[in-house]
C-alpha cells in the first residue's frame, strides 16, 4: 500500500502546485477574459483535488504534508522562470503556463484511469470514467487557450478578434 500512498500523495503535491500556478495568474489577470478563464480553471482542478481526497480518505491515505509543501516551494520556484520568460498575457510565460498544466492534467486522467483499473473494493462509488472525461474537457479547454496564445505569441494578433 505504501506505493498507492506515494502515488496518490504524488498527485495531491501536482494539484497543489497547479492551483497555486493558476491562483497566481487569475489574481494577475483579475477582470479580463484571461483571469476569468483561469479562475475557471481554478474551481474544476480544485473539485478534481477535492475528489482526490475523497479517494485518498476512502482508502485510509494520509495527506503528506511534506510533499505538498515541497510542491508550494516548487511552484514559486517555477512561476520564478516563467516570470522570466514573460507573465504578460500573451506572452511565452502564459504558453509554458498552459502546456505545464496540459500536461498535469493529462497525468490526471491518467489517475483515475489507474485507480479505475485498480478495481479496489473501497472506490466501487467513484465514476471514474466521467472524471477522465472532465479531465479530457479540461484539457481541450486549455488547449484552445494555448493557441490562442501561441498566435497572439508568434503574430501578435488576437484570434479571438
Amino acid at each position: 500500500m505504501k506505493q498507492l500512498d506515494s502515488y496518490l500523495n504524488d498527485h495531491l503535491a501536482g494539484s497543489v502546485s497547479a492551483l497555486e500556478l493558476i491562483g497566481h495568474w487569475a489574481h494577475a489577470h483579475k477582470g479580463e477574459p484571461l483571469g476569468a478563464f483561469f479562475a475557471e480553471c481554478e474551481a474544476k482542478i480544485k473539485a478534481d483535488q477535492d475528489r482526490l481526497r475523497d479517494v485518498m480518505r476512502s482508502l485510509g491515505v494520509e495527506e503528506s504534508k511534506l510533499r505538498q509543501a515541497g510542491a508550494w516551494a516548487a511552484e514559486k520556484v517555477g512561476r520564478a522562470r516563467l516570470m522570466i520568460a514573460g507573465d504578460e498575457p500573451d506572452g511565452l510565460g502564459l504558453v509554458l503556463t498552459l502546456e505545464g498544466l496540459i500536461m498535469g492534467i493529462a497525468g490526471k486522467k491518467l489517475l483515475w484511469r489507474a485507480l479505475a483499473a485498480a478495481k479496489l473494493p473501497q472506490l466501487n462509488g467513484y465514476d471514474f470514467e466521467e472524471l477522465q472525461r472532465r479531465a479530457q474537457e479540461q484539457i481541450e479547454r486549455i488547449e484552445a487557450e494555448r493557441m490562442r496564445a501561441v498566435h497572439k505569441m508568434f503574430t501578435g494578433a488576437d484570434r479571438s478578434q
